[in-house]
């Protein structure tokens, strides 16, 4: 009788899973579905919102529409037919030693600090590059700095810099202490790549993993353009990537404590904590613990609105406006600067569909990834649809790209049993 009540949980579970895997699929395959939707169809979402009449036609089709559709058909066909195994012996014997191949703890160390310093020394000069010729902001930034910490200035843009206490207070030493501003920024960039690696191992359970997310991430144009800019640092990044690490450790107090370090970098993460939550659900983690996490999540969350309802008066008063029309413009966002990474554009869906059947065949956190590619490009509409105060710069997906080398990391993880 208990083995029959055992049974019966386990099976009841299961079907729970995959419900919950398939909805995640359907959500992230619909949000990255448009966001391709807007790259093939430029003038498609804008025509439809912008208040002036506009002579367009929706439906011009830009040039990446072949490159786009010839990769997503031929890799899901692909990879289809390779799951279904009906590719010749040779190749799919061929794959699955891929797919398997692991390398030693000594061996993944030697190549993770190879790629490291390669990426180090060639990007060392880009520290003693003045950053005033590169980003016209660097000029807010460094009127900011000057008062800083005060927010008494008639800018608004200078005021809402010194309202990022965390991420000042970096800059700041930076300046100070090591006389170049880039150089935290850039020591963040470095973490912020290991820190990748290490969530694709801790995920996928395969060292390989970690380092084939390491060279797909350093390979992003767009990581690679602004991980030693201070005025768009990674500070924010490294904090949401270590409140994610240390969910599946036994410092995961660390978790939501990293997790306002980065709100109080950039506000605009603040955008990214129910996918935490989802996170924490899908965790291979002891049920208590993820009632705690769920509980200081809710505390920091709480504290978080507090000090930004007390303080708003300092710039968000100014800032907030609601328009239904720029949450839709902000999906026009992610497809603007993916542009800059064409492995993206191309690999995005066939990735989607790929993680979906990881996560039928057991590797239940590869939901955690759709939901983080997903969630990532959501946040840029959101953000547009409360304020036009930021632009959704190419910056701002380097979460997502960072997302997309941990999900094509889990494509080698280990089999998992459903």
């Amino acid at each position: 009788m208990i083995k029959y009540d055992i049974s019966k949980q386990i099976m009841s579970e299961t079907a729970i899973s995959k419900t919950v895997t398939s909805a995640v699929f359907l959500f992230s395959i619909g949000l990255i579905g448009i966001s391709i939707i807007s790259v093939i169809f430029p003038a498609l979402i804008i025509s439809q919102t912008y208040e002036f009449p506009l002579d367009l036609n929706p439906f011009e089709t830009s040039p990446w529409i072949s490159p786009i559709l010839l990769s997503t058909f031929s890799l899901v066909i692909f990879g289809f037919l390779h799951y279904k195994k009906k590719l010749p012996y040779v190749l799919s014997n061929a794959i699955n030693l891929i797919l398997n191949f692991e390398i030693s703890k000594k061996i993944s160390i030697i190549l993770g600090l190879s790629i490291l310093t390669i990426y180090v020394g060639l990007s060392i000069p880009e520290l003693f590059v003045d950053e005033s010729e590169q980003w016209p902001d660097f000029h807010v930034l460094e009127a900011a700095l000057e008062i800083w910490p005060s927010t008494d200035h008639l800018s608004v843009y200078i005021k809402e810099q010194n309202t990022r206490y965390v991420r000042m207070i970096l800059l700041d030493f930076s300046q100070d202490f090591f006389q170049n501003i880039k150089l935290l920024p850039f020591v963040a960039s470095v973490f912020t790549v290991i820190f990748t690696a290490l969530i694709t191992i801790q995920i996928s359970k395969k060292r390989l993993a970690g380092i084939i997310a390491m060279l797909v991430l350093l390979s992003s144009v767009t990581f690679t353009d602004f991980d030693t800019i201070a005025v768009y640092e990674n500070f924010w990044v490294l904090f949401y990537l270590i409140s994610l690490y240390s969910i599946n450790k036994r410092w995961w107090h660390a978790s939501p404590v990293n997790f306002i370090l980065g709100i109080f970098t950039k506000a605009f993460i603040a955008t990214y904590f129910w996918m935490n939550f989802f996170y924490i659900y899908r965790a291979t983690i002891p049920t208590k613990t993820k009632f705690f996490l769920f509980g200081s999540y809710g505390i920091i969350l709480g504290i978080t609105y507090w000090i930004f309802e007390n303080g708003r008066s300092i710039i968000y008063d100014d800032i907030i406006k609601y328009d239904f029309n720029d949450f839709l413009d902000g999906f026009t966002g992610w497809g603007n600067s993916m542009q800059l990474d064409p492995f993206v554009l191309l690999f995005i869906l066939p990735l989607t569909i790929m993680l979906f059947f990881k996560s039928r065949n057991g590797l239940k956190q590869a939901d955690s990834i759709l939901i983080l590619l997903a969630g990532s490009i959501l946040a840029g509409p959101l953000i547009s649809l409360v304020t036009d105060f930021y632009f959704i710069l190419p910056y701002r997906f380097i979460p997502f790209i960072i997302f997309m080398a941990i999900g094509v990391g889990l494509l080698f993880s280990k089999k998992s049993n459903p």
